[in-house]
């Protein structure tokens, strides 16, 4: 027992630099009403030129969807989801890993409830890392001037289109992104967006911002899928190197999800 207590306490300082990741990994993701997920072996084809009737300037896939994201918001009353996180680190002084399930009551605009399920493995990791994120993303989502702050928009990013790849069975925008301000809760890399839907449908990125000195590389990856006429995340996975050689890997995977929406979209039959 004092030798686990032991191991925990001498990992302890390496929890501040995985707690900054998984909440910047966090901020990218969350707050998109956009994406279905696309096969990543599909997606992974280098971009090519976009075929007749989808072959738009940058600036008009853009701004297409922004609109459309911001109509998808305005539509989405409220929902329910169930989240299961797992991080495992490895490296020095030791291996740990913990796992969590969690129920979300989501209210627009921003209004977050969770209910903690099971939860399992390294207290560390449950109390300093997945508690934290839920009070973190908790009081950031209902601060309007955050989810602006973090929004995939003009104002926050510059947008370059690169090609068009193929997606379930129609095209995807490949879009470069780079920030414009110096922010770890920003990223720059790649994203997907479905030519019909203009919905993000995956994201392939790197924070903007180192957020910790102990942090030497960071891989985000997110895919969404579609519910009802709407895109939530699917899947949200951060890798990180530490600069001593460990490595944490935290994956969250976002599973029935039960929509209430304005009634404009409701079938009338």
């Amino acid at each position: 027992m004092q030798h686990s207590i032991a191991r925990e306490h001498n990992l302890s300082s390496r929890a501040g630099p995985i707690q900054n990741l998984i909440r910047c990994s966090l901020w990218v993701g969350v707050l998109f009403l956009a994406g279905v997920a696309a096969a990543r072996a599909e997606t992974d084809a280098a971009p090519v030129p976009c075929p007749t009737g989808v072959n738009l300037a940058s600036d008009d896939v853009v701004a297409r969807l922004m609109s459309r994201n911001a109509e998808r918001a305005r539509e989405l009353l409220s929902f329910q989801a169930t989240r299961y996180y797992q991080l495992r680190y490895t490296g020095f002084p030791s291996t740990l890993g913990a796992e969590m399930q969690v129920k979300l009551s989501y209210t627009a605009p921003g209004t977050k409830e969770f209910t903690i399920e099971s939860e399992s493995g390294s207290k560390l990791i449950l109390n300093r890392v997945f508690h934290r994120l839920l009070e973190s993303e908790k009081e950031s989502g209902s601060d309007g001037a955050n989810r602006t702050a973090v929004a995939l928009s003009t104002g926050n990013y510059r947008f370059s289109l690169l090609g068009c790849a193929p997606g379930d069975g129609r095209p995807l925008y490949v879009m470069q992104v780079e920030p414009l301000h110096d922010t770890k809760y920003l990223y720059r890399g790649k994203v997907w967006i479905d030519a019909t839907d203009f919905a993000v449908t995956r994201i392939e990125a790197q924070p903007a911002k180192n957020p910790s000195f102990w942090i030497k590389r960071t891989e985000i990856h997110h895919e969404y899928q579609k519910a009802g006429e709407f895109y939530l995340p699917a899947l949200n996975q951060t890798v990180t190197d530490v600069r001593l050689g460990g490595k944490a890997v935290l994956t969250i995977r976002y599973l029935d999800y039960k929509l209430s929406v304005a009634e404009s979209l409701v079938d009338p039959r």
